[in-house]
């Protein structure tokens, strides 16, 4: 294996981890799985996308908008999808649940009816830079990437670690009820886990779009990716989606290059169902002190 093709696993890593922190997120803040995250990431790619490509918009003016839809997005789903459900089932996943997988097809559905239905090429965020290891080249795309994924991990890591609203997160998608007897602020934690998690995915949707172009159908793609992302880290620690999306890139690059391209859906459903079989709760556990 090439060390160029290791480059293309770090980059793909990275942004499986950046959507599975966005799952990690709505899980530790609402105990719950949002489906939405993936369109949601591609809604922001193709907004950043569409307003540079047809309206001129520069970068830095149409990721912020691109990155600012994705967290309304995640918000409006909360309050006004999956909390109103979560009351009148009495706190039932189910209904809810489902709820979140149709907002996963209406927002493809939107998505290629407002930007059209093929796929938006992208635009390097340093496109004239370039980092030469000698035995692999590193384009300006891929180090923005890894940067902005270093650099958002270890904010959100600080974040629950130093702020009030970090630090009861846990708590609160641990358990409700708990959370509320005591006087935490449940709604506005959730509300915030759901709003902080559509910012992760909406840059995660703009820094890979940029590189691998998107299209309206790239977000149930994205979605599962992430998902199975932070089930292979697990949620004992921030880093662990981080983890995860890098340990399924890797598998989805050594896999074409040994075995071939058809082969890759099957190596991944493989590795699924290892997981889930073998590792339920992924690499990393939380611990319980007793």
């Amino acid at each position: 294996m090439s060390a160029q093709l290791w480059v293309s696993a770090v980059q793909i890593g990275c942004f499986f981890g950046l959507v599975a922190l966005g799952y990690y997120l709505v899980l530790e803040g609402a105990d719950f799985f949002n489906f939405a995250l993936g369109p949601f990431a591609m809604f922001s790619g193709l907004t950043t996308s569409w307003l540079m490509a047809e309206r001129g918009w520069p970068l830095g003016f149409a990721a912020v908008l691109g990155i600012a839809v994705a967290a309304l997005l995640a918000v409006v789903t909360e309050v006004a999808l999956v909390r109103p459900i979560d009351a009148r089932s009495g706190g039932g996943e189910l209904p809810s649940l489902i709820a979140v997988v149709a907002v996963l097809f209406a927002v493809e559905q939107l998505a290629g009816t407002l930007f059209g239905r093929h796929l938006m090429p992208g635009r390097s965020w340093l496109p004239d830079t370039s980092l030469d290891l000698g035995v692999a080249t590193v384009d300006g795309q891929t180090l923005v990437l890894v940067a902005a994924t270093l650099v958002t991990f270890t904010g959100v890591w600080l974040w629950m670690r130093k702020s009030r609203y970090g630090r009861i997160l846990r708590a609160v998608g641990s358990n409700r009820e708990a959370a509320r007897t005591l006087g935490m602020p449940v709604g506005r934690v959730r509300l915030v886990a759901f709003a902080l998690a559509g910012l992760v995915v909406g840059l995660a949707g703009n820094l890979f779009s940029a590189k691998a172009g998107v299209s309206f159908q790239s977000g149930f793609g994205w979605a599962l990716s992430g998902f199975l992302a932070m089930v292979i880290g697990g949620t004992g620690s921030v880093w662990a989606p981080l983890a995860g999306g890098l340990l399924l890139a890797l598998a989805q690059t050594l896999v074409p290059y040994y075995l071939g391209s058809a082969s890759l859906d099957y190596a991944v459903l493989a590795v699924a169902i290892l997981f889930f079989a073998l590792r339920p709760s992924g690499l990393f556990v939380r611990r319980v002190r007793v």
